[in-house]
């Protein structure tokens, strides 16, 4: 693997990843040292491990998923929410790993230097600032579980996705050069910030407030903020950096759907031209798309749900289409009636 400077990283992501300019320079600057480190083989330099913060569907995932096809290494996803503390019902945090090693194909060496995106992992807050005596089976103690994973240490990792049993050979894995980059919507996280700062929501606004509105509140974020979320102190420390995406608006949505490399409607184009047929969205069909995907407030993962109905219809009948396919704003409202009908 080469190592790549951070404007040669962020170039790549810009070809995948729409806007989000400040949380792209982030990232790249943060997996360059990560991987520097590495090279120079200097363990005095700390992990660079990554927090993300940002609403459903403004690209965490695609960001992190981006950054391991550019470096050409292994890449896993998890769910915060499906890991449990050791002994209770549900994924030990240690199969994280094995995910991760079944992205090397089980080469130790090539998972050893891996990338790790912990998604939701707002969802294992504790309830509240307050350490309870009961345990908190999906939240505080899945937080505890992660930071000797998050730091590094060398971990018995089973070969399997699922439960530990005594029986089983386990396979070691040092996780102190692998970089873990977590996510989170992190809803109620701005009101935290907010109170924080004694910004004023009512009456007359301060200077101070006049600088600040609800999309740019999150690059206040501080460390008090999130152990009063729920997440705790440790767990913060080993994500020692910490960036924020702005929410999508209708340009960025509109963007998202046409301009990519793997763009969404590049995509279906693709799949239509294997079939030799030439497949078209008109102006007024895009920003149809566009409206829908706002209305359901689910960013750019939105938009594919949409796309995804609109064109199965088509693609089911594609024996009978001839050499185009034109896709109209009354084609959209029609697929999208019969799809509000079909949703619970």
């Amino acid at each position: 693997m080469k190592l790549n400077y951070p404007k040669k990283i962020k170039d790549f992501l810009d070809q995948y990843v729409i806007g989000q300019e400040d949380a792209k320079k982030t990232i790249s600057v943060a997996v360059y040292n990560h991987y520097k480190r590495i090279y120079l083989l200097n363990d005095e330099i700390d992990k660079s491990n990554v927090l993300m913060i940002g609403d459903t569907g403004t690209g965490k995932t695609l960001i992190a998923k981006s950054i391991s096809k550019f470096l050409n290494v292994p890449f896993a996803i998890a769910d915060a929410t499906s890991l449990t503390e050791a002994g209770y019902v549900g994924e030990d945090v240690e199969s994280i790993l094995t995910k991760l090693l079944q992205s090397a194909n089980y080469n130790i060496a090539l998972a050893e230097k891996g990338i790790v995106f912990i998604d939701e992992i707002d969802k294992i807050s504790r309830k509240n600032e307050n350490t309870s005596i009961t345990r908190d089976v999906s939240g505080e103690g899945v937080q505890q579980a992660l930071l000797k994973i998050l730091e590094g240490t060398i971990v018995n990792v089973p070969p399997n996705v699922g439960r530990k049993h005594p029986d089983q050979k386990m396979i070691k894995l040092n996780t102190k050069n692998i970089l873990f980059i977590a996510g989170g919507a992190f809803e109620g996280l701005k009101d935290i910030i907010s109170n924080r700062l004694n910004i004023s929501t009512i009456g007359f606004k301060t200077k101070f407030d006049k600088k600040i509105n609800d999309k740019n509140l999150l690059k206040f974020v501080g460390t008090h903020d999130l152990k009063k979320f729920g997440l705790i102190p440790e767990l913060i420390g080993r994500l020692p950096i910490i960036s924020n995406l702005n929410s999508l608006d209708r340009e960025s949505l509109k963007r998202i759907l046409l301009e990519p490399k793997n763009a969404i409607i590049k995509q279906y184009k693709k799949l239509f031209y294997m079939d030799k047929i030439n497949l078209k969205f008109t102006d007024s069909a895009i920003d149809l798309i566009v409206d829908k995907a706002i209305k359901l407030s689910l960013g750019a993962r939105g938009l594919k749900s949409i796309c995804d109905n609109i064109i199965k219809d088509y693609m089911f009948n594609i024996d009978s289409i001839k050499e185009s396919l034109i896709i109209d704003k009354f084609d959209v409202k029609c697929q999208l009636n019969n799809w509000k009908k079909k949703r619970p």
